[in-house]
């Protein structure tokens, strides 16, 4: 090829070049010219004194280019393993990093302290003591608690209530529903309603004045709310209602496939008995035909006992407890009815159904209670888009449809062509109440699942070390989330639309970051 054939630069970088008159034409030069420059020279297509001319640089600079394309090339045909010892970088280790790094191996590694201590003798051929560990691990408590104590939660709409116990102790939890925020995580000696009352009292005093609570339904919780926060309605969770029913269906399913299995046995034996009867055998084919009998009804009695429970279980999961589907007046209606229909049947099976019975009775108005919130919402939806209630259910139910059904597109082209410009706004209005409308502490029993990864490294759990945890799990940003705008973010910093340090940060440490 001859040397003409080389690529010229660019017009712009030529100009940057004679822009500056006194400096170095070469560091003008964008990647991609000099990568130009390497390949050719590799290549052996022009000549370095060629290429030197056309670019304006020196033939050296030109050797440079030619050698780091080399070594791409090298590196990139490597086979792997060879270059594993190779040093990516250097790190400076000093008491800041050793502290760093035992943080990070008990708060993000669920590591315990004996185990941290082994890392940081096999890794880095480094000593420490239980007491250094311990002393590392109490700096950082300290100063959590200061913005454990400090965060204002004003920003609380829907609290979260609950609590876990470790080796019998009771550890109470709050947390903010929309935004994962914990701001309760106290080891108590009792889980009363005045134990409940005093730690609301305290998260009262740092701004806590949720619109509604949420908790399951134990006795404490929602006595220790009514002292704290008298008049803030205390929600049922569905989840838990929805979980004891589907434990009394899952027990009746197989009691009925129990009663088959009697039936055929029984079956079995009698058409046995008979291919070889004799008279002296009369009264056992009898007897046998007695037993049979009596399995079959045993059998029909179990099976329409089972159809009927998990039908009006249904009923309950993806009529009432759904959010798309009737109004409050019709929900509640549908509950007395499956309340009812549930216990005209206890007398055959009182063991299993009296217990779901009795809770679904004594707590209708707290598990219906989102029911109410979401039809004063959508009421003022219609008022607002000045449309019938009954279409602002038309687009929530539209929304719940799977977008692959033929028919959820059928009924949003009714309603567009009804609503027209005004379909998209309250297309996306109802969208935001359903996100805010909150039927289950699922956020509680997720902070719960968290908490009893680091509770079993300890028997005793000291309300220290819940300090620094609760520091840790609210400023600690998100690395994936199903919900987009949670991913990169900390519960903090959800809750308070303001950014904050990394925690390391926020602990008093410099963080080490590679050239």
């Amino acid at each position: 090829m001859e040397e003409t054939d080389v690529c010229h630069p660019i017009p712009a970088v030529r100009a940057l070049q004679q822009a500056i008159p006194h400096g170095c034409p070469a560091k003008t030069l964008p990647p991609s010219q000099r990568l130009t420059i390497g390949v050719h020279a590799l290549a052996g297509t022009a000549s370095l004194t060629g290429l030197a001319e056309q670019y304006e640089v020196s033939r050296k600079f030109v050797s440079q280019q030619a050698a780091t394309a080399q070594a791409a090339l090298e590196d990139a045909f490597t086979p792997d393993g060879t270059a594993d010892d190779q040093v990516l970088f250097y790190l400076p280790v000093t008491k800041h990093l050793l502290r760093q790094i035992v943080l990070g191996l008990i708060l993000i590694c669920h590591s315990s302290y004996r185990a941290a201590i082994e890392f940081c003798c096999d890794i880095l051929n480094l000593k420490l003591s239980v007491g250094t560990v311990h002393n590392i691990v109490r700096a950082a408590i300290n100063k959590a608690c200061s913005y454990n104590l400090g965060q204002d939660l004003a920003n609380v709409t829907i609290a979260g209530l609950d609590e876990i116990y470790q080796n019998h102790q009771p550890v109470l939890v709050g947390a903010d529903i929309a935004s994962t925020y914990c701001f309760l995580l106290s080891r108590e000696a009792h889980a009363d309603g005045d134990t409940w009352g005093l730690c609301l009292l305290d998260a009262q005093q740092r701004g806590l004045a949720p619109q509604a609570t949420i908790a399951d339904f134990g006795t404490a919780i929602r006595a220790g709310q009514k002292l704290a926060l008298p008049g803030v309605p205390c929600r049922g969770d569905v989840f838990h209602a929805l979980a004891e029913l589907t434990k009394v269906v899952t027990f009746l399913e197989k009691r009925a496939y129990g009663s088959i299995a009697t039936h055929h046995q029984w079956q079995h034996k009698k058409a046995n008995v008979q291919k070889h009867a004799r008279r002296d055998r009369v009264r056992q084919v009898q007897t046998l035909g007695r037993r049979v009998v009596l399995a079959a009804q045993a059998e029909t009695q179990a099976i329409a006992l089972a159809d009927a429970v998990a039908v009006l279980a249904r009923w309950l999961r993806y009529d009432v407890f759904a959010l798309s589907g009737l109004p409050y007046a019709d929900r509640a209606e549908l509950f007395d009815f499956i309340v009812a229909e549930l216990q005209a049947r206890i007398p055959l099976y009182p063991a299993q159904l009296q217990p779901v019975c009795t809770l679904l009775k004594n707590h209708r108005s707290e598990l219906l209670a989102f029911a109410a919130q979401l039809d004063q919402d959508l009421a003022q939806l219609a008022a607002t888009f000045a449309v019938p209630v009954a279409v602002v259910r038309d687009v929530l139910d539209l929304q719940t449809l799977n977008e692959r059904q033929p028919k959820r597109w059928h009924q949003e082209a009714v309603l567009r062509q009804q609503l027209r410009q005004r379909f998209y706004p309250l297309h996306k209005a109802v969208r935001d109440v359903v996100a805010r409308t909150v039927r289950a502490s699922s956020i509680i029993e997720n902070i719960n699942s968290r908490l009893r990864n680091y509770f079993f490294l300890r028997r005793d759990i000291g309300g220290d070390y819940l300090v620094l945890l609760q520091f840790f799990l609210n400023h600690r940003r998100f690395p994936r989330s199903e919900r987009p705008e949670r991913v990169g973010k900390s519960p903090a910093e959800l809750l308070t639309g303001q950014s904050h340090p990394h925690w390391l940060e926020m602990l008093g440490y410099t963080r080490f970051s590679r050239n």
